[in-house]
Order: structure tokens, then sequence, then C-alpha cells
């Protein structure tokens, strides 16, 4: 049993499993070794073979953000599971409905998550554990005492790793399958991209039931053997504070825009980081360049998604692009193309399709929809905007979604955003359309003020005249205190559309 094949375990797991390296350490001091982890993990494995889970069966888990997560997914591949995570904010209504999609076998979440748990059980056929950070969970209970499973499943690349349900924020959320293949071929690429070694210790303070957090973040850590410093959550005041302890850092946006509201951050405090890296929704232009006059440090972006995990890089060594997110991966094929699906010049606005070992086996029970975003050649059709500037790079402008057409004209809104977003007296901007009756949709422009500046809508107008054609510009311009956001910091355009969308009906 011990010579089964299961390349991602083998990889990201069990060549630690009698390391006395440190795998994870806390705000607090403490530490905890990758053989302490193992042990753990094995026991989990054998409490979930107790409860009668079989290889290819799901298990969901709803948790505050903790190790015993980590130990589940490390379970689950040992075991041949399909893990599931969710995001804690998930409503009883909608955790419901991805146990009925997925058909999960186990389900693990707090102990103080009464009204979930009950409903859960009252659709019989789910094991409900739970686990809290006192140790009082059944999870936690029935771990004491108990052996460790050591035993391997075998399990080929193409089997499902995990389900990770889309935002949902178009219709129905879908469950994408990512398979072994799909998470170890691209820890593999990005830990040679970014450079990733032994000595490293990332700044984790992503949440753990997204690919940023769990995949991009963790999997490079077990890949590499390196150290994680694990926080609960992102505060700046502490992430500020333990700096000096780590090498990497990962974050979404809002990270470094709020790191930059202190005045406590400079390059005494980043000295000890080569690289920060920020995903999951754009950066804006101000944003990097702010950063690298406050720390000397320029900002890496990349570009990924659910269904792809990571797709493109700006270099490690080279020109990082301010408002790009770099070059394809290695591995990774990307072609931009028109309505007609044919390949247009560099420069020219297209959609952006995708193929590699990094893209998912499709949609969970969703064939016609998998066979509807795939073209014939395998290309995955990502939903996104963007082109590719004459030095290779991509730069993303939307989601196909977001496309405003004005008058019979096509109009993107980052291009719009990064115009007012130029503008002093700006903080951040989105643009959205809305039913006009003379020109179908009409531009909107939502715009938050920075703090202590004043902007009439007027001088908004005038700057845009200078920069952009006349049916780009917005026909009406609403100040707003904050744009909505998604726990990983991308803006709820589908939020500001409903909001907004009697604007021009009166």
């Amino acid at each position: 049993m011990a010579d089964l094949i299961n390349p991602l375990f083998d990889n990201l797991f069990r060549k630690h499993q009698k390391s006395n390296k440190d795998f994870i350490l806390f705000a607090d001091g403490s530490r905890l070794t990758y053989q302490s982890f193992s042990e753990k993990t094995q026991k989990y494995a054998s409490i979930f073979k107790d409860l009668g889970i079989k290889k290819g069966d799901r298990i969901a888990f709803q948790l505050f953000k903790s190790v015993e997560c980590l130990n589940i997914v490390a379970a689950s591949i040992q075991m041949g599971y399909i893990f599931l995570p969710l995001n804690p904010d998930y409503t009883k209504e909608e955790v419901l409905f991805f146990l009925k999609d997925s058909r999960a076998r186990l389900f693990i979440c707090e102990e103080e998550n009464k009204e979930t748990i009950d409903a859960v059980k009252a659709l019989g056929q789910i094991k409900v554990e739970t686990l809290t950070k006192h140790g009082t969970g059944s999870l936690n209970c029935l771990e004491k005492g108990i052996l460790g499973y050591s035993k391997v499943m075998e399990c080929s690349e193409n089997d499902i790793a995990a389900l990770l349900y889309t935002s949902g924020t178009t219709g129905r959320s879908k469950g994408a399958m990512l398979t072994h293949k799909n998470l170890l071929s691209n820890a593999r690429v990005l830990k040679t991209a970014w450079r990733f070694n032994s000595n490293d210790v990332l700044l984790h303070a992503l949440p753990i039931f997204h690919t940023h957090g769990l995949f991009v973040a963790t999997n490079l850590v077990l890949l590499s053997g390196c150290s994680m410093l694990f926080l609960p959550s992102f505060d700046r005041e502490e992430i500020i504070k333990l700096m000096g302890d780590t090498t990497v850092m990962m974050g979404v946006p809002t990270f470094y825009t709020r790191l930059l509201e202190s005045s406590a951050l400079n390059r005494e405090k980043t000295k000890s980081i080569r690289l920060f890296i920020s995903g999951s929704a754009p950066l804006l232009s101000q944003t990097h360049k702010l950063f690298e006059k406050r720390t000397g440090h320029k900002i890496l972006e990349r570009y990924g998604m659910t269904e792809t995990n990571m797709n493109t890089s700006n270099p490690y060594d080279g020109i990082r692009k301010a408002g790009s997110v770099g070059k394809a991966l290695p591995g990774v094929q990307i072609k931009i193309v028109n309505e007609d699906g044919d390949i247009v010049q560099k420069q020219n606005i297209g959609s952006i399709y995708i193929k590699g070992d990094n893209v998912f086996k499709g949609y969970w029970n969703l064939p016609e929809k998998t066979e509807e975003d795939f073209t014939a050649d395998g290309f995955f059709k990502t939903g996104d905007i963007g082109f590719k500037d004459n030095s290779g790079y991509i730069e993303i402008v939307g989601r196909d979604k977001d496309l405003i057409i004005s008058g019979g004209f096509n109009v993107y809104p980052k291009e719009i955003e990064l115009a007012i977003d130029e503008i002093e007296g700006v903080s951040e901007s989105a643009v959205i359309g809305a039913y006009h009756s003379d020109f179908g949709e009409g531009v909107i422009a939502l715009v938050v003020k920075l703090n202590g500046h004043e902007i009439s809508k007027s001088e908004i107008g005038l700057n845009l005249e200078r920069k952009l054609a006349k049916y780009k510009r917005p026909k009406e311009v609403i100040f707003i205190e904050k744009l909505p956001r998604n726990t990983m910091g991308k803006v709820q355009k589908n939020l500001l559309r409903d909001i907004y969308s009697e604007t021009f009906s009166s």
C-alpha cells in the first residue's frame, strides 16, 4: 500500500511526514512542525474512514480559518475524497444548496452554527461533525485517543481533488471540478516562476476557502517545504509589525490600499520581504506606484480564477507593469479572440481563452454548461475581456457581462475607471450600464472620493472630455461612500447594477 501512487499527496504532504521543520508559525510565537501536522492529518483520515467515507465522496466544511481546515484538506487528498471548502459567510440556504448539489457525505462546521446543523441533519444522508476553537466539537472528541491511518489511497492525476463553487453573481453557483493534476501542475509552475524555496516564510492573511489562500499560497509552501505565518485575517497593524519575520506576502488589492493608509509602512518594515504578490481582483496602477514609492517594492500582479488556478504573472526578474497581469505562465496557452473566435491583433480587445494542465475538468453535474464553455480544441472561455500589448503583456479590461453597449458602441468599463481614478480627489470608481430609452444602455460612474477631498461631477466631466470619446463618457456620475466588495476584494457590480438600474428611467 505504501507504494500506491497519489501524486498530489506525495508531493505536498507525504515527503514532510517526519520533518521537524516549522510548517505553521502563529502571531503569538507558537509553532507547528510538519510532523505534528501530519500526525493530526492521519488521525482525521482514520476518523473519516471510520465514518464510512469512501474514495470519491465529498467532504464539505464551513469553518473559521484554522490549521484544522488544512488537516481536512490533507486527509481528503490522502484518502481520495473530494473536499469542498465553503465561505463562513454563506447563509443556511446557500449551504444547503451546495450540500445537495454536491451530494456531500460529510459536513463539518462550527459547533455554534446550530441553525445550519439542524437544517443539514433534516436532509438526512449527510453526516455532520463539528469543530470549535476550544476543542469541544464532535470531531475534536473523535480525535482523542485515535490512531492515525497512514495508508494512502491510489489516485490518478485526473481524479477530482476539490469542488470550488463559483460566486454565482450571474445565476446559479457552479461547482468547478479541480483535479490532482490541476493543483500540482500549477503549484510547480508558480514555485519556479516566483522562486519559492525552503528558506521562505509566507505571510498568510488570506481566507482558505478560495483558490488564492488555499491553493496558490498553501500549496506553494508545502511544495517548497518552507514555513508560513498563519494569521486568522487581515489586520493592518499586526501585519506591519510581523512583516520583518517573513519573506513573501500574498494579498488582494485592498490589503495594499489599507497598508498604504498607515504611516508605519516604510522601507525599513518591508526590507526582509523579497516579493509582494497581488491577485483575485484588479490592482490599480495608482496603488502599484504608491506602494513602490513608499517601500521600494514593485508588487507582482498575476491573473487567475477558480476554474483555472493561475494563468499569467508579471516576471520575478524583469518589468512588472502597473495595470498588467503579465504574460502566460509556462504550459499555459492564451488566445484573445473576437466574436467569431478568430485571434485578434495585439492591442485589440477580445475574449480571453485559456488551455493547459491548470484548467479545470468541468462543472459538477453540468455537462451542457461545460461543453458550452469549452471550444472544440479544448480552450476554456474565461468570460474575461482583455488585450495583449506589443510586449506580450496582458491587460484585463473586464468581464464580458460587464460590457456596456451604448448607442451601438462597445464600452469597456475598465477604460473609463482608469481615466476617472487618475483624477485628483478620486479614490476609486466603478462603471456600470443601465437601461436607457435612447441609447439602449447608459454609462454610470460610481465614484468614491479621497478622504478630505472635494470634487464635483462637472470636474470629472471636464477631465473625461480630454481623455475619452463622447460615447464612452458617463451620462451620470454618482458619488458613494464605498464600493461593495466580496471577501476577495472584487467589486460586486451585480449589486450596483441592481441598485442603479432605474437611473435613466424617470
